[in-house]
């Protein structure tokens, strides 16, 4: 299975420098609901990247001169609890403050007293200070109670409310930067900015639970109220969420750098979206989530953002007409590595898994594309396959010496296909278990299908280029060939029976390369075995010594191929032995009278039988089945009793089913000394089932008797 962190770990440019998150910076404003028109007598701060560091934590101080003019008042400590919150950890009257340069004034506004001006508030916020925000939002709350009240002009009012919203606009900025790039702020800084977000959504809440119990009490508004704009909910929570999506958005659009590592332009997208969105959250969990209150769902709020952007690009994707590199590219992304690179990753597994953030594709589109990558691979496959039969053909046809491996005559034939469908069904498992165990029994057939080409192009090459100097050479490397096939059936495709359509063409095409093989050598011995007939059997020991000695100076013909096959090989010459011998025995030629003829010939037989056995056996044959062939013909033949014959013709027929009435006939024809009545006794026997020996092979369907 393909692991994205193998190419996370193999791809140029993207060394994980300080701050896995950082992003460069953006001029983009975030947007606002209530504050555009206030706004525009105020700076506003620009959204940040979430990261990148801070080059400033306030605004440069105005005239330092103007600045000192102000007198610092003296306020009782009634609101010291109020402010607690945002002076937590302030440094003591002398030392600098996190976000404030030293030799920076203290706060112009002590605990406790009158409220700050708006112009203090101001000098405040523009040095960064957050501790601001508490008295910014009592100011508001005394705006909206002397607009209650009455006594003030409109345009007094609509002055004051403009000030208001300039100062929160001050504040926003200071907050939500923070917020856009959290893990450069320090932890008591950002704690004071959650606290700000927290208490704005708080006063959020209050002021519509107000908005929606005057509403129903249906109450006359003060005099003064209907000059104000409405300025809440300010949404600031939600500011927040959409600042994470806008970076999560700039952080996995970032263009990767070109390598030479052969990928192409929509493959090193997604390996650096999926690598930055690993990194990213990891992060998160490890540096912001124990710095931020659980309500916010700090993990939750950058994984969903950035499962959203990553989605949508694999849908845009999707929407277009994909070569087969890129849609098996979406499929790995969707079904392996996003699901198991990084939802299951160690160190994320626990929170993502909660979020069920779901696939990057819907299950629609993934059907559709797992049908398009199975016809696509079939295509491939069956073209990658034609096309190496087609360059086999060719070096057959061009006399080309096979390659010789380990003392065996080689074709990399086999490999060549036997690659070609394993890279196949590894590529359907990097996706998923499931798609490559469905490719598995297609590629079963499109190998049945090749091996019927490959077996009938062999065939045209076995007949049609005897002449050739390397024939020999080539039709041993195919019959290897065989053996590559049936062993990746049984190991790489667990196929431990592989069924018939599968073995087939090879049998067939090793059953003819076998009497390609040795049709010179039955040719040689044919005149050998017709000296058993034309000497009526004068000599059968020295007969049957010359047919061994031939057979065995045949036999080095046969030595490059594997061992398997020259065993195999071996049975055939082993039944070919027997099958000729039965066949001089069933010419009616020799006709016996007397006991002792035929114990006689019994015996030649039996002996000739011992030293067929002993030479095959030596020379590797596996035809253990073919061992009583000649004995018991031998034991029929010696035997006076019909009905110890009939006994031994029953045992016969369970050891050979296709011994029939004719070869019967033709081996009792030998015994001159049976009636008619005799023998017909005993070939009634063969009517009678007495069942077989597995397994069954043919012997006597391959002898023809007059």
């Amino acid at each position: 299975m393909l692991k994205m962190m193998t190419f996370f770990q193999s791809l140029p440019g993207q060394q994980t420098g300080r701050g896995v998150l950082d992003l460069p910076g953006s001029s983009q404003k975030l947007p606002s609901t209530s504050e555009v028109e206030s706004e525009a007598s105020m700076s506003e701060a620009s959204s940040e990247d979430l990261v990148p560091p801070l080059e400033a934590k306030g605004v440069p101080d105005r005239d330092e001169d103007e600045a000192m003019k102000k007198k610092k008042k003296k306020r009782p400590k009634g609101l010291a609890n109020v402010f607690s919150v945002f002076t937590k950890g302030r440094k003591k009257k002398g030392q600098p403050g996190p976000a404030e340069p030293e030799g920076r004034p203290e706060c112009q506004h002590e605990l406790g007293g009158p409220l700050p001006t708006v112009e203090e508030l101001k000098a405040d916020l523009e040095r960064g200070r957050l501790e601001a925000a508490r008295p910014l939002l009592l100011l508001e709350r005394e705006l909206q109670a002397a607009a209650a009240a009455g006594g003030q002009s409109a345009e007094e009012l609509v002055r004051r409310q403009s000030k208001v919203e300039a100062l929160y606009a001050l504040l926003r900025a200071q907050v939500l930067g923070l917020l856009r790039r959290p893990l450069d702020a320090a932890p008591e800084r950002l704690r004071q900015a959650l606290a700000v977000l927290a208490e704005q959504e708080r006063e959020d809440r209050r002021a519509a639970e107000a908005a929606a119990a005057a509403a129903a009490a249906a109450g006359p508004a003060g005099p003064g109220a209907s000059a104000l704009a409405v300025a809440r909910p300010r949404r600031w929570l939600q500011l927040w969420r959409r600042g994470v999506a806008e970076a999560a958005e700039e952080r996995l659009g970032r263009r990767p750098a070109a390598g030479p590592d052969g990928r192409s332009e929509a493959e090193r997208t997604f390996l650096h979206m999926g690598r930055t969105m690993k990194e990213d959250l990891e992060a998160v969990v490890e540096r912001l989530k124990p710095l931020f209150p659980a309500e916010l769902d700090v993990v939750a709020a950058y994984a969903e953002s950035y499962h959203r952007h990553f989605a949508a690009q694999l849908a845009a994707m999707a929407q277009f007409e994909l070569c087969e590199r890129d849609t098996y590219m979406l499929l790995v992304w969707a079904q392996n590595l996003y699901p198991n690179d990084i939802i299951n990753s160690p160190k994320l597994a626990g929170e993502l898994q909660r979020m069920r953030l779901g696939s990057l594709l819907p299950p629609r589109q993934i059907r559709l594309l797992e049908a398009t990558f199975l016809s696509n691979e079939m295509a491939s496959v069956k073209e990658l396959m034609a096309r190496a039969l087609e360059l086999e053909s060719q070096r057959w046809a061009r006399d080309v010496a096979p390659q010789r491996l380990d003392g065996h005559c080689h074709s990399e034939l086999a490999i060549d296909v036997i690659q070609i469908l394993s890279q196949s069904q590894a590529k359907a498992e990097s996706i998923t278990l499931d798609l490559g165990t469905q490719i598995k029994q297609v590629l079963l057939v499109e190998l049945a299908t090749f091996l019927k080409s490959y077996q009938r192009a062999f065939d045209e090459f076995l007949e049609r280029c005897k002449q050739l100097r390397n024939y020999r050479a080539n039709v041993i490397a195919n019959i290897n060939n065989c053996l590559s096939f049936r062993t990746a059936m049984q190991q790489k495709w667990q196929t431990q029976d592989p069924p018939g359509y599968l073995l087939a063409p090879l049998s067939e095409l090793q059953s003819h390369s076998f009497d390609i093989l040795l049709q010179s050598l039955f040719g040689d011995l044919k005149p050998l075995f017709k000296r058993f007939t034309q000497t009526r059997w004068a000599a059968p020991a020295q007969t049957l010594e010359e047919i061994i000695t031939t057979v065995g100076e045949r036999l080095p013909e046969f030595l490059e191929l594997h061992d398997c096959f020259r065993e195999e090989l071996m049975e055939v010459v082993h039944l070919h032995l027997v099958k000729e011998y039965i066949i001089r025995l069933s010419k009616r030629s020799l006709v016996l009278k007397t006991a002792e003829q035929q114990q006689q010939l019994a015996g030649h037989v039996q002996a000739n039988a011992d030293l067929i056995e002993c030479f095959c056996t030596q020379n590797g044959s596996p035809a253990a089945w073919l061992h009583h062939a000649l004995p018991k013909l031998a034991e029929i033949i010696r035997l006076q009793d019909p009905s110890a014959i009939k006994i031994e013709v029953a045992t016969y027929a369970t050891w050979y089913p296709d011994f029939s009435k004719g070869h019967l006939s033709a081996i009792l024809a030998i015994k001159g000394n049976l009636s008619s009545s005799e023998v017909k006794s005993i070939r009634s026997i063969l009517d009678v089932s007495t069942g077989t020996h597995e397994p069954f092979k043919p012997l006597f369907s391959l002898i023809k008797v007059g």
